[in-house]
């Protein structure tokens, strides 16, 4: 291989086995390549249609020995019904205001993450996440990535307020959502689904198909939600198929 070649096709690495987060006993490993160059969004675009998931400057996916649970899906938008309970949703978060922003971290983004991952995921992978790692998380990227902010309406009182974040990428048929926090103290509102719903209602707006969601893994309690946004598609060693 030439060193011209060397710079056109990624190189790819694998990890050392790790504890599963989603299957007691068993050990993970990621494939992964780094996203830097000329051709950083073109390579996120082949690898996320591929399965593979961003974090910061890198792109991986799952390569587990003897394991396939991890399975990546996507939403059909343009097949996609709400339910009943979802229509709801989006009626009860309707006043949000949403603004696209460029991906730079702030502190307000920050202290709504820490109050999201104090009060969810105490025990979690992010769970020691300081503010420079949140600055890494957001800006440490080459290709189109966004965070969306969701606020109150401005009052006299007390301005808007931030109560949801969504770090997003915007690939070439979709978008990808990256990572999403809330106030905890919304929980009824469901901002977790509602900001699922808005990447879909955004990305029909934009004459873009899907919306990819990461990982799925059946019988896992933290994955569960996603087999909510039906049609999805999943990736299977023949390709993208529909989800029964």
């Amino acid at each position: 291989m030439t060193k011209h070649d060397q710079t056109q096709f990624p190189q790819f690495y694998i990890t050392a086995p790790t504890p599963c987060p989603y299957i007691e006993g068993h050990f993970e490993k990621k494939v992964f390549t780094h996203l830097t160059g000329e051709r950083a969004v073109s390579i996120n675009n082949m690898l996320s249609q591929a399965g593979f998931r961003r974090s910061q400057s890198i792109a991986y996916r799952p390569a587990c020995d003897g394991c396939d649970a991890c399975v990546s899906v996507r939403i059909r938008v343009n097949e996609f019904t709400p339910s009943r309970n979802m229509r709801r949703v989006v009626s009860a978060n309707e006043e949000l205001i949403r603004t696209r922003r460029p991906a730079t971290a702030t502190e307000e983004q920050f202290s709504l993450l820490r109050a999201y991952l104090d009060a969810r995921h105490q025990k979690g992978g992010m769970a020691d996440m300081t503010a420079l790692d949140y600055v890494s998380m957001v800006e440490d990227t080459a290709v189109d990535t966004s965070i969306l902010e969701y606020r109150t309406p401005c009052s006299s009182e007390n301005g808007s307020e931030l109560v949801a974040a969504a770090l997003t990428d915007r690939l070439e048929d979709g978008f990808s959502m990256v990572y999403t926090f809330f106030d905890p103290s919304w929980s009824a509102r469901s901002l977790g689904t509602y900001l699922i719903l808005d990447h879909v209602a955004q990305a029909r707006e934009e004459g873009l198909p899907y919306v990819y969601l990461g990982y799925w893994v059946e019988g896992s309690a933290k994955m569960a939600y996603k087999a909510r946004f039906k049609p999805l598609d999943a990736l299977t060693r023949e390709g993208w198929e529909r989800m029964a």
